[in-house]
């Protein structure tokens, strides 16, 4: 059976590609549906459902002046801003994920041997996610649309696990956070593999709020190591658990969205799609 999200992200996608690689001139609205091959009625439509905005309000979003007045509406450092907040509303993410527990370095050693993984693959914004889950928490989240690589990748992580393809309780919460208010969610306890240092970091990216960015000279200002924005860069490409721990939040501090593990045109649907939806 098509799961029609699928097919419409897969659209979206594409034209999102198209619009990253033509935004200095802005593309107009023509040239992007022709680029996706439908009427520039029919893509309206598509993109509205998709996004909430017109491909054009989008295009606003995703365009490097955004990006830039983001990094200058910042009128405290990215602590302080989460604190100021008090973690409701738009930073309630860090209360959302109150319990972040690390395996410990035997368990990593033994390729998590005796750990019970339970995975299932789930339609969402962008496109199809896999989701992994042991007894303490999730310890997997990755935009795959095939699954047989996503439990490629799932298995060299966790070499000597045990799998169970099944969704749990952790992984139906984790889901409800594309979809539900995040004031009526229960906690999500996530259960990673990282250095102290990569955990930290980690933990950082989860107070940038909702439709915000930072920089990576920002979360090492954030996490006390202010002179190492190279290694917060290395720990933010490892980021085992995609959007749930907002990597896609983290640009360059030129402005420019950079790389992405899961694709660089899902990183501009993320930001896009958060500007478009307004707090959560």
């Amino acid at each position: 059976m098509v799961d029609q999200s699928q097919v419409d992200y897969l659209r979206v996608e594409k034209a999102i590609r198209y619009i990253r690689s033509h935004i200095k001139d802005q593309p107009s609205l023509e040239s992007v549906a022709a680029a996706v091959h439908l009427s520039p009625f029919h893509f309206q439509r598509l993109f509205s459902d998709w996004a909430g905005v017109s491909p054009k309000k989008f295009i606003q979003y995703l365009s490097l002046t955004h990006a830039k007045q983001l990094l200058r509406r910042r009128k405290s450092t990215l602590l302080e801003a989460a604190y100021q907040t008090g973690l409701s509303s738009t930073g309630r993410l860090h209360d959302l994920f109150v319990t972040i527990e690390g395996m410990t370095p035997g368990e990593y050693k033994r390729g998590a041997a005796g750990l019970v993984l339970r995975y299932s693959f789930a339609p969402s914004p962008f496109g199809t996610v896999a989701l992994a889950s042991t007894a303490k928490g999730l310890c997997y989240m990755a935009f795959e649309n095939d699954q047989s690589r996503a439990l490629h990748d799932l298995r060299r992580q966790f070499p000597n696990a045990t799998y169970r393809r099944e969704t749990d309780d952790v992984q139906r919460r984790a889901l409800r956070m594309f979809t539900d208010d995040w004031q009526h969610l229960d906690t999500v306890k996530l259960h990673l593999v990282g250095t102290p240092f990569q955990l930290k970091v980690w933990e950082s990216l989860l107070k940038i709020p909702w439709g915000a960015v930072a920089t990576y000279g920002d979360i090492a200002q954030a996490i006390g190591s202010p002179g190492s924005a190279r290694a917060v860069g290395s720990a933010v490409g490892k980021n085992p658990v995609a959007f749930l721990i907002p990597c896609h939040r983290v640009i360059r501090s030129s402005g420019t969205l950079g790389e992405y593990a899961w694709d660089p045109a899902r990183k501009s649907a993320m930001i896009g799609w958060e500007a478009a939806h307004g707090d959560r």
